[in-house]
């Protein structure tokens, strides 16, 4: 079984906001492929399993707060008995332009707090891939990551959604360095 994790914040007042993109991202592939992401009070978090294409498939959105991600995903990954190299985890990243994708098979935190507590409770040897959404003014990054995207930018981000949904589906297809060779410009 493959698990891929959006990460984000819940609740209305984070919709659309630029660190929510891994929810955005993983509910375009839930609904690509049919699935419906439901929420497992048990885990705190909303997923649901299915498969895209052959490949037996779990989504997951953590329902913590984005900064302690971690617990919940590496439960998940412990239950259902997931390797390391199995879990994708698609997050926000304003080192990258916006609309930017990167897919990597393992790393560093890259100064993203998401990102600490999944390696925190995990490891770093997760394929994990990075959505651009611009760059915060200095000194800003904590807010500019709660705000939502302008009008000026949503073509670009409506944009790499469907080609973060893309690369995730050929992650799941043809595993990590498939999905590096046709997705990593």
């Amino acid at each position: 079984m493959k698990l891929v994790v959006g990460i984000g914040n819940p609740g209305r007042e984070y919709l659309g906001t630029r660190h929510n993109v891994g929810f955005e991202i993983v509910e375009r592939v839930a609904s690509r492929n049919g699935l419906t992401l439901e929420r497992e009070k048990r885990l705190n978090a909303r997923m649901v399993r299915g498969r895209i294409g052959d490949e037996e498939v779990a989504l997951l959105e953590p329902l913590s707060y984005v900064n302690r991600s971690g617990p919940v995903i590496a439960r998940v990954a412990r239950e259902r008995d997931v390797a390391h190299d199995d879990v994708l985890i698609v997050l926000d990243d304003f080192h990258l332009e916006l609309g930017g994708l990167r897919l990597r098979a393992q790393g560093s935190a890259g100064g993203h707090n998401g990102m600490r507590s999944i390696i925190a409770h995990i490891g770093d040897d997760l394929p994990r891939l990075r959505v651009g959404i611009g760059t915060p003014p200095p000194g800003q990054a904590e807010q500019f990551v709660l705000t939502r995207f302008r009008p000026s930018e949503r073509d670009r981000i409506e944009e790499a959604y469907e080609d973060g949904a893309d690369c995730v589906e050929s992650w799941v297809r043809l595993g990590t360095g498939g999905a590096m060779n046709r997705h990593n410009g």
